[in-house]
C-alpha cells in the first residue's frame, strides 16, 4: 500500500473544475475533428496536385485518399499505447501529449514543400505526418472522454461528458469556414499558398487547448485508486479479461451515429453534387446550417441523459436515424434547396446529436477507472474502423450498382439495427457510481 494512503484527496467544488475539464476536452476534441476535416478537404483537392504530381489525375487522386485512411489503421494503436499509460502514469499527461503531437503534426503539413521542389520526400513527409497524427487521435479522445466525464458531478456526467463531444461539429465548421475563406484566392494563389493556412492555424488551436488543458488536475477517481497503489499493471489485460463482451458491444454501438454521420458530413456532398447536379454550395450551406444545429443540441440530449438515462436517449437517436434513411435521400432528391437543408438539419440536429452527444459519457461509464481508458479508447477507436471509414465508400458503391438511394437506406437501417442490439446488450448507467 502506498504511504499517501491514508491521506486521501480533498474533494473541491465541482462546478469549476468540471467546467474547466469541460472546456479543455472541448477544445481537444474541437482540434482533433477539424484536423480530421481539413485533411479530408485537402486529400480531394490539394495534394493530389502538390504531393503526388507526377501521377495521373484519377490514380494521384486515389493514392491522396489512401493517405487520410491511414489514420483509422493508426488510431486503434494509439488508443493502446496511450490508454496503458494514461490508466498507469496520468490522464493529464496523455491529453498534453497527444495535443501537442496533433497539433505539431498538422501544422508540419502546411510546411511541406511540393512535390514539384523535393521529389519523392514531399509525399513521404506528408505520409508520415499523417501516421503520427492519427497516432495522436487514437489517444485524444479516451482521455479527453475520461477527463470530462470523471471530473463532473455524478448527476451532470452526461451535460459535461457531451461539450468534448460537441467538438465534433464545432470542428467541422470551423474547418468549413476557414476552407471557404481560402477558397475564395484564385486558383495559382489556393495552391501555392492558401491551402497551408488552414492547417497552420492548428498551431493556433492547439496553443489555445495547451493553455486551459494545463490547468486541469487529475480527475479525483484516479489519485484514488493511485493513493491507494491499485493501478491496473496491464490495464488493456484486464480491460478484455473483465469486459471483453462490453468491448465488443461498444465497438458496434456507433453503427448507426457513425453511418449516418459519415454518409451527411462526406458522401451527402458528394450526392448532392455528382448524382443530383447542383452546385456544391447547396450541400455545403446545408452542412454547415446542420453541423450548427448539431453542436447547440449535444448539451440538450446530454442533459436528458441525466433527467431519464442514457441508453433511452441513445436508442432514441438511434430508431430516429433509421426512420429518416429514406425521407434524407427523397428530401435531398427533391433538389429542393430548403428541404436539403431540413435533410442536413434533423440528421445532425436531432439524430447525430442524440447519440453522438453521449458517446463519451457511455463508454466511460462502462469500465472500472483502473482500465477505463484502455477499454473506453479500443472500443470507440475500432468502431471507427468497423462503420466510420468504410461509411462513403460503400455508400457510393451501392449507389454506382443500383442507380438508386434506396439501397443507401437499407444500409442506414441495417447499421441501426445493430446499434439497438448493442443498446439491448449494455447496462444502464446513469445513476451508477464510477468510482470503482
Amino acid at each position: 500500500m502506498s504511504q499517501h494512503a491514508s491521506a486521501p484527496p480533498v474533494p473541491d467544488a465541482p462546478a469549476k473544475p468540471s467546467v474547466r475539464a469541460a472546456a479543455s476536452s472541448f477544445l481537444g476534441t474541437t482540434v482533433e475533428w477539424y484536423d480530421y476535416f481539413i485533411y479530408g478537404t485537402a486529400a480531394a483537392l490539394v495534394f493530389p496536385r502538390v504531393f503526388f504530381s507526377d501521377l495521373s489525375p484519377a490514380i494521384a487522386t486515389v493514392v491522396s485518399l489512401t493517405t487520410f485512411a491511414v489514420a483509422f489503421i493508426l488510431r486503434p494503436v494509439g488508443g493502446i499505447v496511450f490508454g496503458h499509460f494514461g490508466d498507469r502514469v496520468s490522464r493529464k499527461k496523455m491529453l498534453i501529449i497527444t495535443l501537442l503531437g496533433m497539433g505539431l503534426c498538422t501544422g508540419l503539413i502546411g510546411l511541406i514543400p511540393p512535390e514539384t521542389q523535393i521529389g519523392v520526400w514531399a509525399p513521404i513527409l506528408l505520409i508520415v505526418c499523417r501516421i503520427f497524427q492519427g497516432f495522436m487521435l487514437g489517444g485524444e479522445w479516451g482521455g479527453a472522454a475520461l477527463m470530462s466525464v470523471e471530473r463532473a458531478p455524478d448527476d451532470r456526467r452526461g451535460f459535461y461528458g457531451s461539450w468534448m463531444q460537441a467538438g465534433v461539429p464545432a470542428g467541422l465548421l470551423v474547418s468549413s469556414g476557414m476552407f471557404a475563406l481560402v477558397s475564395t484566392l484564385d486558383d495559382e494563389a489556393f495552391m501555392s499558398w492558401g491551402w497551408r493556412i488552414p492547417f497552420l492555424l492548428a498551431i493556433v488551436l492547439m496553443g489555445i487547448g495547451m493553455y486551459v488543458r494545463l490547468s486541469v488536475e487529475e480527475p479525483q477517481v484516479f489519485t484514488k485508486i493511485e493513493a491507494a497503489d491499485a493501478k491496473a499493471d496491464r490495464p488493456i489485460v484486464e480491460a478484455f479479461r473483465h469486459a471483453w463482451r462490453k468491448i465488443v458491444w461498444l465497438s458496434l454501438l456507433q453503427s448507426a451515429a457513425n453511418v449516418g454521420y459519415f454518409l451527411i458530413t462526406v458522401y451527402s456532398l458528394t450526392y448532392v453534387t455528382d448524382v443530383l447536379h447542383m452546385p456544391r454550395s447547396v450541400a455545403t450551406t446545408g452542412l454547415m446550417i446542420g453541423a450548427a444545429v448539431d453542436l447547440v443540441m449535444q448539451p440538450v440530449f446530454g442533459l436528458l441523459s441525466d433527467k431519464i438515462g442514457r441508453l433511452k436517449v441513445y436508442a432514441g437517436g438511434v430508431i430516429f436515424l433509421g426512420a429518416l434513411a429514406f425521407p434524407f435521400y427523397l428530401m435531398l432528391d427533391s433538389r429542393n434547396e430548403l428541404l436539403i437543408v431540413l435533410a442536413f438539419v434533423l440528421g445532425l440536429g436531432i439524430g447525430h446529436a442524440a447519440t453522438g452527444s453521449l458517446h463519451g459519457v457511455i463508454y466511460a461509464e462502462q469500465f472500472s477507472t483502473r482500465y477505463r481508458y484502455s477499454g473506453s479508447s479500443i472500443a470507440y477507436q475500432t468502431a471507427g474502423i468497423i462503420s466510420s471509414g468504410p461509411t462513403p465508400l460503400i455508400a457510393a458503391s451501392l449507389v454506382a450498382a443500383t442507380g438508386a438511394s434506396t439501397a443507401v437506406g437499407w444500409y442506414v437501417v441495417g447499421a441501426a439495427v445493430i446499434s439497438l442490439v448493442s443498446v439491448a446488450f449494455l447496462t444502464e448507467t446513469y445513476r451508477a457510481s464510477i468510482d470503482f
